[in-house]
Formats: structure tokens, C-alpha cells, sequence
């Protein structure tokens, strides 16, 4: 007597395997196209009564995904309430377009870019799911991943940054009860990568703030205008020339948000006295642009603010200036290190760089007045080379 093989099985060494493909709308749900695993049974009749139990659980849950992917039917006609609870199915991709609806406003196309960059690893990795479909093993399999791409440890941490913004924000805005999978994933400290001085010594401050009167160039200008007031490089890039107050008894540059450059944060926005080379910079940046509306028109227009080629330019000249391996945002730390060292008060400090407020008490009145910025800040200049 033959015995005639269960559908979706095969034979090894004797014992009954299922064997069932992947529907292709479903592959995005599974590791592999196809579905393999051991029935531990020699019997066919034992088999069949297997296949046939997990063929209907596995229906069932296919079943399940595709109505819960489809468009309800007749949406257009459901009040705001249903329409509401329906976004308990929103795509890892739709929250990512909801998060640049809602934060993308007034942002560089470096904000833009890497938003879609980073959800895009996570569709590529491991598929755009619901929101409520993700889970640790998910993230976990994410991570890994972006480490088999090569990336250091710290570019895997700004990643996973991004996502779990992007997640959070759904989650609070559509009112999901499943939790942000991607929180909390371990990813370790990455060792091996080489250490950047994040200070720039005063000597080596010295050494490039000659070189740019000798240079006296827009690159040179640039770096000397942020050398001694700590501006953000962003900050310095996206200055017109009617920001720069030279006309005053206190000379000062403005700081404050444009549609070509948004600030960090809201006390980012503030007066800033020009000292030192800082304001040798401002007097040559109007005197060279004279007709043109920005300080920087290399690098910003009413567009855009390009500061990242601004930054490339800039740190590649760093390593030619001086031996240490310093970057442009070392002016900023250097700025802060220069202000403790004449016992500048902390309150001020903050203000001067912009930094947030640690006290809501702090943050009352207008801050602090020009006259008394300016009277810190001449502590710290330098001696360099006549910058009149």
C-alpha cells in the first residue's frame, strides 16, 4: 500500500517536515520567504492532521494582517472619533511623514535629510511596519544591522535617536498604547574610535586667529567671528551683514532665527558683544560684502544655510594650521573654558553662549544688558597680531 504524502511536507531521514512559502504581501513579517520546521512525526496520517492544524492558525493570522492593512472601507464617512482610532495602525513610514509635518518647520535640509535617512535604514532592515507590530527583536535586529554597515557605535546611537523621536511623537500624537521598542537598545561604546579634542588651546587659538589676518579671506572670516564670541557654526554661517552692529558704542552681532536657519534652542536667541578678532572679522566681513545681503554668500543665501560644507572647509584648513587634531566646534568648548577662567558668572556664561537655562528663575527678564557681556568678554580675548 502507497501512503500518500501530506501537502506542504517532505521527507528527511524518514520524519515529516512542513514546507510552506511566504505569501509575497506578508514577506515583510518574516526573516525568510518560506516557512520550514520539523513535525517530529514518522506517521503520515500524524502529519496531515499537523499541516492541517497549522495551516488554519496560520491563515487565521494572515487573515488578521491583511484587514488590519487594508483601508477601512467607506473612511470618508467616519466622524474624527473613528478616524482617530484608526491611526492604531500607522506605518513606520507615516509617522516619519507626521514628524516632518510637525517639526520639520523652519529646519535646515540637514534635519530633513537625516529623518529620512535614518527611517529608511530601519524599512530597509526590517520592513515598514505598523507601529504596534515592532518589537525588541526588532530593534535588536535594526542595530545589528547598521553594525554589519560598518558604522561606528557613536553614528548607531544619532540613529537610533532620530527613530525613537519619530516613534515617540506617533505614539503621544495618535494615542497608541504600544510601547517605543526601540528605547532602550544596547548599543555598546565604541572604543576603538579616535578621541577628538573637543578644547582648542589658547596658543593654538592664537596660532590660527594670526593666520586668518594673514589669509583674509571669507573662511578666515568666518572662523575669526566665531573664535571669540562662541557662536554655533550654523549660527555664524546664516548672519546677514544688518545683523552685525558695528555702528554702536558697544559693537554686537545679533543672533536670531531666520527661515533660512533656525537655532538650536529659544535662548539661543540673543545680542552677542564683538571683541578681539571677532570684531576684526565683522569690520572686514562689511567691508568686503558691501551690496550683498549675507555675511557668508558662499555657504547661505534665503534658502538655505549650508553650514555642514562650511565645516568641511573649515576643519580640513584646521589640520593644516596647527598639529593638535582640532575641529571648529572647539571654539565653542574654548569659549566656555576662556569665560570660567576669569570667573565669569555662570548665569552669564550661559547667556553669552546661548546655552539653555538650567532654572526657569533664569530664564525671567530681558538677560543680561549689552554693557555687562561686553565687560566679560573682553576678559578672554588674546594677544594676536594688529587686528585694527
Amino acid at each position: 500500500m502507497v501512503v500518500k504524502k501530506p501537502p506542504y511536507t517532505f521527507l528527511k531521514d524518514g520524519t515529516y517536515y512542513f514546507n510552506k512559502s511566504i505569501p509575497k504581501d506578508l514577506h515583510d513579517l518574516y526573516v525568510s520567504t518560506r516557512i520550514s520546521m520539523s513535525l517530529r512525526t514518522k506517521s503520515a496520517h500524524k502529519a496531515a492532521i499537523s499541516v492541517k492544524s497549522i495551516m488554519a492558525k496560520l491563515d487565521d493570522y494572515w487573515m488578521q494582517i491583511r484587514l488590519s492593512r487594508m483601508s477601512v472601507p467607506a473612511q470618508h464617512m467616519l466622524v474624527s472619533e473613528q478616524t482617530d482610532s484608526y491611526s492604531q495602525v500607522i506605518r513606520l513610514s507615516q509617522a516619519k511623514d507626521h514628524y516632518i509635518t510637525l517639526k520639520g518647520v523652519n529646519r535646515s535640509d540637514t534635519f530633513y535629510t537625516g529623518v529620512n535617512r535614518n527611517i529608511d535604514y530601519v524599512i530597509q532592515s526590517v520592513g515598514d511596519k505598523p507601529l504596534d507590530q515592532y518589537s525588541s527583536i526588532h530593534a535588536g535586529a535594526f542595530r545589528d544591522w547598521l553594525s554589519n554597515k560598518d558604522m561606528k557605535q557613536a553614528s548607531i546611537r544619532r540613529v537610533f535617536n532620530t527613530v525613537k523621536a519619530v516613534v515617540n511623537l506617533a505614539i503621544s500624537e495618535f494615542g497608541l498604547e504600544c510601547k517605543n521598542p526601540f528605547a532602550g537598545v544596547f548599543v555598546a561604546e565604541d572604543i576603538t574610535s579616535k578621541k577628538v579634542s573637543r578644547t582648542i588651546d589658547n596658543e593654538s587659538i592664537r596660532q590660527i586667529q594670526s593666520e586668518c589676518i594673514k589669509q583674509d579671506d571669507e573662511l578666515r572670516h568666518l572662523i575669526a567671528l566665531i573664535s571669540d564670541t562662541g557662536m554655533r557654526l550654523a549660527e555664524a554661517v546664516g548672519l546677514r551683514l544688518t545683523d552685525l552692529h558695528l555702528d554702536k558704542p558697544i559693537p554686537y552681532v545679533v543672533i536670531e532665527p531666520t527661515r533660512w536657519r533656525s537655532l538650536k534652542t529659544q535662548a539661543s536667541e540673543r545680542k552677542v558683544p564683538l571683541v578681539g578678532m571677532s570684531l576684526w572679522a565683522a569690520k572686514r566681513i562689511k567691508q568686503t560684502n558691501e551690496g550683498i545681503p549675507f555675511c557668508f554668500p558662499r555657504y547661505c543665501n534665503y534658502t538655505k544655510c549650508n553650514a555642514n560644507s562650511a565645516s568641511a572647509a573649515l576643519n580640513k584648513w584646521l589640520k593644516t594650521v596647527t598639529v593638535s587634531n582640532n575641529v571648529v566646534h572647539g571654539f565653542r568648548h574654548s569659549f566656555r573654558d576662556r569665560l570660567r577662567d576669569v570667573d565669569t558668572p555662570t548665569e552669564l556664561i550661559e547667556f553669552a553662549g546661548g546655552w539653555s537655562l538650567p532654572t526657569i528663575g533664569q530664564s525671567y527678564g530681558d538677560g543680561y544688558r549689552i554693557e555687562k557681556l561686553h565687560e566679560w568678554v573682553s576678559k578672554i580675548v588674546l594677544p594676536v597680531a594688529n587686528t585694527q
